[in-house]
């Protein structure tokens, strides 16, 4: 099992680990609630250096991307960045992914724990006298994320450099254990999230300096259990559980993020765009709330009396609203806030209720 430049340190702190696309990573720190407060409260550091990671170069970098992925990339400047998806031919989502525009690349992050997905989907789409090479960086590259109202504090501290402007998803550089990294801003908690992505040579490095200049601002590491509910309580979706192969943007509400409708051509554009023309969306990404304490499994049935009406994609126990939250994909025609469903889970039938996203909004 493939395992960060951070497993001691984190096994030092008293991680317990799981097992994510053949990475092993932390779960938590013994306290999920805490690691949660922290977030919300003050400021938390998470290894995110499992997640996929491409670098694009080459010539035709540029020109390649926009003509095989979903989203306009063609106006970014450098220090800018862009959410944006790759479809089937049927306009469904093989993979959910942010791109960062550098002087000579253009790097890659996967929004969600999907592994090398995005390189593989990708890399049947380089062609021969492409000019434009991609590296699979998931290995060599790190990725840090520190959340919360103090985030900016700890990143200024650490690193050196003002992020307090910036816009999501841009980034700026620093220098960082003797490489340059990118410190961008981004959406993963509903607070203010920002992530160092560097060469995994200076991850420790990177680790080191931010709990160091956390300490005074309450820093605490974060794993992924209270990372799932900081995310679904902001509405987050992310590739994977959320945003697969079931799943065409506009059901995800992802218009005018994660798609174009006027850039020109690109796999499955045809579907996204008749979809905007006449309005068919068949599902709605929507938040949910259980009456009960049973988390349901992602793929939970969701029924409106003895009719199966959709599904859930995530769930977990809320620490801001101390109960069991969702998100998940009904027909439309049930997707309206106030909504009561139930949902199928051990055999059992759970009243469920439509929410509005997010369920938090930072104060």
């Amino acid at each position: 099992m493939k395992q960060s430049r951070l497993h001691s340190h984190h096994a030092q702190l008293g991680a317990t680990f799981e097992e994510v696309t053949g990475w092993d990573i932390p779960a938590h720190y013994g306290d999920v609630t805490a690691e949660h407060r922290t977030v919300r409260q003050a400021v938390g550091i998470a290894d995110l250096s499992h997640r996929g990671k491409l670098r694009v170069t080459g010539e035709d970098r540029v020109k390649w991307l926009q003509g095989v992925i979903s989203n306009d990339i063609l106006p970014l400047q450098p220090g800018q960045g862009r959410y944006s998806s790759f479809l089937t031919h049927k306009g469904k989502m093989l993979t959910y992914f942010r791109l960062y525009m550098h002087n000579d690349t253009v790097m890659v992050e996967d929004v969600g724990e999907i592994g090398d997905a995005t390189f593989q989907a990708l890399r049947k789409f380089l062609l021969y006298g492409t000019k434009a090479k991609m590296e699979n960086c998931g290995e060599s590259w790190g990725l840090l994320l520190i959340s919360g109202p103090k985030a900016v504090h700890v990143v200024q501290s650490a690193f050196g450099v003002d992020a307090t402007d910036l816009r999501p998803i841009d980034f700026i550089t620093a220098q960082i254990g003797g490489h340059q990294a990118l410190v961008v801003r981004t959406e993963e908690t509903g607070e203010i999230d920002i992530e160092v992505l560097l060469p995994a040579d200076s991850l420790v490095a990177a680790w080191t300096s931010a709990m160091q200049a956390g300490a005074k601002f309450g820093v605490k590491p974060i794993g992924t259990h209270a990372r799932e509910a900081l995310r679904i309580e902001a509405g987050i979706p992310k590739a994977g559980p959320d945003l697969n192969e079931e799943i065409v943007p506009p059901e995800a509400n992802l218009e005018g993020k994660a798609f174009s409708l006027n850039k020109g051509c690109y796999p499955g554009q045809e579907v996204v765009a008749r979809m905007d023309t006449y309005g068919n969306v068949r599902r709605k990404l929507v938040g949910l709330v259980l009456k009960d304490s049973v988390v349901p499994p992602h793929g939970a049935k969701l029924s409106s009396g003895d009719r199966e009406v959709g599904w859930i994609s995530s769930a977990v126990l809320s620490p801001h609203l101390n109960k069991v939250i969702a998100l998940g994909f009904p027909l439309r025609d049930f997707s309206k806030p106030g909504t009561e469903l139930t949902v199928e889970c051990e055999g059992r039938k759970h009243a469920v209720t439509i929410h509005s996203l997010p369920f938090y909004e930072k104060p």
